[in-house]
């Protein structure tokens, strides 16, 4: 399969709002982990999170426009905007029936909809918003999108827990191998900082409580790590093929040269300790992108903080690389700002990219004491390292496993 361009980013993330303002938060390794303060959650065993405090600063929207859409929506339409600006695209001057939208996310839109429905039982009926059965499912942002440029083409939402939009932008390159269309919008958005959505989470089981320390509580691979913290936003790519791009000389940012998916089948929650099927998917990527192990200078981890995935995941990549494993620089950059669920993949991938194209491996905050050991982690602060080719990894609930390799573009 062919290797797809990305040629403009749009990033809406705790740890800022574009690229640039992005990047120079990431590489600095600070933490954005922080007390939720937006609405009393005291009472929730886990109350803290990677948080976007000044959105509307960004925003290009109407405020007529915000009233129908959840804030997942609304990152959406910022990281598209941000995006095709970044591309350099008019999306008037695209025939719209060749251009889609691939996003993906795992719990919806509940901000909108835990309202609505705290209005329904005290109001009845009519005090529920027309709008509440369009702004909270989880294909709403692709529809908003869609509707705000008009565009028209074959388009997909993927809901895979973690996965989501890691996959997302798998089938959005596939799509483009075929030429079925000449542009794709690609990435993924969550909104998870909201009572119900918290509760959700919490439920969910695998978050840390260690919320006295927010800043220091996510802890991927550390001997002392207590689970994950939520974070919220949005990623999104441009994708195209290269000859287009290269014909109006667009900047190539980066290339997507291979995709491999599979499941574990072996736990409705938990992954397969052994990490076989991950390293199969692994391996199915690098053979899509026609790349050797040897090849691969940077692994982006799915890095959860919770003991079986993050053991599985190292068993995986040892699997896959063998001896190499412990020579390939391996990171968790979300470990500063939160696991964005859905939205985590199209962020790591935007962070990957930015790493490429300024030689330095974002690092895992908070990482003491390795546990397991064996990789190569680039821990607490950045370091120099030259990235011609990535992998990304990004996993969800009961065994699903996603893997992107990145690559540079006119690199080796």
């Amino acid at each position: 399969m062919e290797k797809i361009a990305v040629t403009g980013i749009g990033i809406v993330s705790p740890s800022g709002v574009g690229k640039r303002q992005f990047w120079a938060n990431v590489k600095s390794g600070r933490s954005f982990v922080k007390e939720i303060t937006r609405f009393d959650a005291s009472k929730y065993p886990s109350h803290i999170a990677g948080q976007i405090d000044d959105l509307e600063k960004y925003t290009h929207v109407s405020e007529r426009l915000l009233k129908k859409i959840d804030t997942f929506s609304h990152m959406a339409l910022i990281a598209s905007e941000m995006a095709l600006q970044d591309a350099g695209l008019d999306i008037k001057k695209e025939d719209p029936n060749l251009v889609g939208i691939f996003l993906g996310n795992a719990i919806g839109g509940w901000l909108y909809a835990e309202t609505e429905l705290r209005d329904l039982y005290i109001e009845g009926r009519e005090g529920v918003s027309p709008y509440m059965a369009s702004a909270w499912f989880p294909a709403a942002p692709q529809g908003q999108v869609s509707i705000y440029y008009g565009i028209k083409g074959f388009s997909k939402t993927v809901v895979a827990d973690r996965a989501g939009s890691l996959m997302a932008i798998g089938y959005g390159r596939k799509t483009l191998s075929k030429n079925k269309l000449n542009l794709i919008l690609g990435g993924g958005m969550e909104a998870p900082v909201t009572p119900y959505a918290l509760l959700c989470c919490n439920t969910y089981g695998g978050l840390s409580t260690d919320n006295e320390h927010a800043g220091t509580a996510y802890r991927p691979f550390d001997k002392n790590r207590s689970g994950f913290v939520i974070g919220e936003g949005a990623g999104i790519m441009t994708m195209e093929n290269i000859a287009r791009a290269k014909s109006r000389q667009a900047n190539i940012l980066a290339l997507i040269s291979g995709y491999g998916t599979n499941c574990d089948a072996v736990d409705r929650i938990n992954p397969d300790p052994s990490g076989e099927q991950l390293a199969k998917a692994i391996k199915m990527a690098l053979v899509d992108a026609k790349a050797n192990p040897e090849e691969i200078d940077y692994i982006s981890l799915d890095g959860l903080a919770v003991d079986i995935w993050d053991r599985s995941e190292i068993n995986a990549i040892k699997l896959a690389f063998g001896s190499r494993a412990k020579d390939i620089p391996a990171s968790c950059p979300k470990s500063m700002f939160g696991n964005l669920l859905g939205a985590s993949g199209a962020v790591d991938i935007i962070t990957t990219i930015l790493s490429m194209g300024n030689g330095l491996v974002c690092p895992t905050i908070n990482l003491d004491t390795p546990d397991p050991n064996g990789l190569n982690f680039v821990a607490k602060q950045a370091k120099e390292y030259k990235i011609n080719k990535a992998l990304v990894i990004s996993r969800g609930r009961g065994g699903i496993n996603s893997v992107l390799v990145v690559e540079k573009y006119g690199g080796k």
